[in-house]
């Protein structure tokens, strides 16, 4: 939201003064010129001193009229100064605005600006106006751990790309899986003007393994504390965002704050919008110390360089093991030991706009932030349940999540215009080869499609596994699209080994297919099932690049290749680590060549030996697949198979 220079206002208030003060003050002194009904000279000329009306009284009136018409016309006068001040400084007012200036919204410590008015001579405030510059670039903290919080980052990041016009920076606290799934994310993403780095949160887990946590976040729910001692130390304020978090307007907005910030105040929260900390949700309830309401801690603004002036970390944790005597252990994670802190220290706070953190929780008092849809800035899936919140605007506040949730992400690669972006050689060869195509060439878009990076999300669902420890564990790998959807399940049932999947979607069929593997029984059950997704670009069906996706994330010594709708017969996972060590695979270069056969029937009783499988055939319900598609089984090369007892 552009920000409204406040010396308009003022210049807006000044200009209305100047027009009213005098008609006001002339109508004034000609209701006091009468008397009784009949006018009352002021003039010396026509007083009357031997009238019975002239009296002390009506002397002493006029000469105070005569005062206050002086007092008056020095009001004007200043009045007219300030008016001529603030018009030689309004062209300034409109460059700034036209380079992208944000005024904040109004939080607690503001009173001294509000009320200075135009008695302090400052007919405009635009210098020291809280501004954010063009091209300044915004820092952004999340602590991140998984393979669903790492979804979850990939929505509030959207939010924030959809409405900003900063360059970012992104300090991504995250554990190895989540710095694996995300650096590759971001690196195929290509944004320009975003910069990410990563920390090791599996590092900072000895600074907080000694606070018991009942917080279903666990103990990277508490790695907000440290934050002073894990960011650059040349780093010097950041806000620091919840992976449940979605922007509703531009962060530029909520990171002018900080030029608000005043004396001590290091802290930017917003209220805590429900009963917790006022301990009367339930009986014998006995949350942790909290100013009032206490503050929520998923959006924060935190002034780094102070913090650690004021040797924050020794602070909290002193607060911490003092209150953990009584305590024993936080429920909320972090939030408690802020509050606790807080507690203590009422001044680092600055209160901001609930509207910056309204929070979707049970039992919240969120309505009171917003009366339109123009007043929400941020919203906070801060419940447990999510999106199945009761909310009494929950759908409103659902579908905004979806929309990003389902958001076309290469939208975002758009240029910041103004903005230069850091070299980037990838980005730089890239153009250069896409410079010496020949647009006129006939196969132009064929070749064009050799350049285009696809955004990738590896591991889109949890996953583990642990190979075999005999070397000799084979993955499956396959690549489909969503029409092939309906494959997945019965692909788990007759193969228990591992499987490496790439896929082809959309990113609202990235969510259909989330829904749809939620929803599976069979998929569910499986956690050693890896759900690559490459995300849709350009006309082509890149059906290398799948292959070779999937094929990079195979954790086995050997990989299983097969196209997505062939089906291995039971049994076969089994059988092809038994062949590998009597073919003596390691240490051979001997291949395993595995035939497929092909059906024209939609139902079909699956073979289950190898004298049915010659029955079906000899009847004509089976066809031995084309003779080129078979392939091998070796380290690093790929195969494709139903039944292997055909090929000893």
């Amino acid at each position: 939201m552009l920000g409204v220079c406040r010396g308009r206002r003022k210049f807006l208030a000044a200009s209305l003064t100047l027009l009213c003060i005098p008609a006001i003050t002339w109508l004034y002194l000609f209701a006091g010129s009468f008397e009784d009904g009949k006018p009352v000279s002021l003039s010396p000329l026509e007083a009357q001193p031997h009238s019975p009306r002239y009296t002390a009284s009506s002397q002493r009136e006029r000469e105070s009229l005569e005062v206050r018409v002086r007092e008056v016309e020095e009001e004007n006068r200043a009045l007219r100064r300030q008016l001529s001040l603030a018009q030689g400084r309004s062209p300034s007012h409109r460059r700034g605005n036209h380079s992208k200036t944000y005024s904040m919204e109004e939080g607690t410590g503001d009173s001294e600006n509000l009320h200075a008015g135009i008695v302090a001579g400052n007919s405009s405030e635009c210098g020291q106006q809280p501004v954010v510059e063009k091209c300044e670039t915004i820092h952004v903290a999340i602590v991140c751990a998984g393979y669903n919080a790492s979804r979850d980052v990939v929505t509030l990041v959207k939010s924030v790309l959809f409405h900003r016009r900063n360059p970012l920076h992104f300090h991504l606290i995250a554990d190895s899986i989540a710095e694996q799934i995300l650096a590759t994310l971001f690196q195929t993403w290509m944004v320009p003007a975003v910069r990410v780095d990563f920390y090791n949160a599996d590092e900072l887990k000895s600074e907080v393994s000694w606070i018991p946590n009942k917080h279903y976040s666990g103990i990277y729910g508490l790695m907000k504390l440290v934050l002073t001692k894990t960011l650059p130390a040349n780093l010097e304020r950041v806000i620091v965002l919840d992976t449940d978090i979605t922007f509703a307007t531009d962060i530029a907005e909520l990171w002018a704050v900080f030029h608000k910030f005043k004396g001590q105040q290091v802290l930017g929260l917003v209220e805590n919008q429900s009963d917790w900390y006022l301990g009367n949700l339930w009986k014998n309830h006995r949350p942790w110390p909290a100013l009032g309401r206490g503050y929520n801690t998923g959006v924060i603004l935190l002034l780094l360089d102070k913090l650690r002036k004021m040797k924050w970390e020794q602070m909290w944790r002193l607060t911490a093991e003092r209150e953990l005597m009584g305590m024993l252990s936080t429920s909320l994670a972090d939030q408690d030991i802020f509050n606790a802190v807080i507690k203590q220290n009422p001044f680092l706070v600055y209160q901001l706009p609930c509207f910056w953190n309204v929070q979707l929780s049970d039992h919240t008092r969120s309505e009171q932030c917003y009366r339109d849809v123009s007043d929400l800035k941020v919203i906070h899936w801060n419940s447990p349940k999510k999106l199945r919140v009761k909310n009494k605007h929950v759908e409103f506040f659902r579908n905004l999540y979806l929309t990003f949730l389902e958001y076309d992400g290469n939208l975002l690669r758009r240029e910041l215009f103004g903005c230069p972006s850091e070299a980037d050689v990838n980005s730089e060869n890239l153009q250069k080869q896409l410079s010496e195509l020949d647009e006129d060439d006939l196969c132009y878009e064929f070749r064009r499609e050799r350049f285009t990076v696809h955004r990738t999300h590896l591991y889109f669902l949890h996953y583990e596994y642990e190979p075999a420890s005999d070397n000799t564990d084979v993955t499956l790998v396959a690549q489909l699209s969503m029409d092939r959807l309906q494959m997945l399940e019965a692909i788990c049932k007759h193969w228990e080994g591992p499987v490496s999947l790439a896929l082809y979607l959309s990113d609202a069929e990235a969510q259909q297919f989330l829904r749809y593997a939620q929803g599976s029984e069979v998929l569910m059950g499986r956690h050693n099932v890896a759900y690559h997704i490459v995300y849709k670009e350009g006309q082509f069906y890149p059906v290398n690049l799948l292959r070779n996706v999937a094929m990079k994330h195979v954790g086995t010594p050997y990989m299983f290749l097969s196209d997505i709708d062939f089906l291995p017969m039971y049994g076969l996972y089994e059988y092809l680590r038994k062949s590998v060590i009597q073919l003596d695979l390691a240490n051979t270069k001997k291949a395993m060549i595995v035939p497929a056969f092909e059906t024209l029937r939609y139902r079909l009783s699956f073979p289950k030996s190898k004298a049915e499988l010659l029955s079906m055939l000899d009847m004509g319900t089976l066809f031995t697949f084309s003779l080129d598609s078979s392939q091998t089984l070796s380290p690093n090369v790929s195969c494709k198979t139903t039944f292997p007892e055909r090929c000893l």
